[in-house]
């Protein structure tokens, strides 16, 4: 079976921004079971984005290469590992 390749980005920290290295993501909030809705985002031609549910703003940074910064803020589904 294929691994997503959409990055999960979450702000179980509470941080007022977090810089990720991709346009599209989906946001889940916080870690599970506090997380919202998985949503699809995609920044288009945008540098920074806010997510409906959770208002954590997302900032494009494209030196992080589909990371996050900081990278405790990447998601990872236990399932799929």
């Amino acid at each position: 079976m294929a691994e997503h390749s959409t990055p999960h980005f979450h702000n179980q920290p509470g941080l007022a921004s977090i810089r990720v290295g991709a346009r599209e993501f989906m946001c889940i909030g916080a870690l599970p079971p506090f997380d919202h809705p998985h949503i699809y985002i995609d920044m288009g031609g945008d540098s920074e984005t806010i997510c409906p549910y959770c208002s954590t703003r997302y900032i494009f940074d494209a030196s992080l290469n589909g990371h996050a910064n900081p990278s405790e803020c990447e998601y990872q589904d236990q399932s799929e590992t």
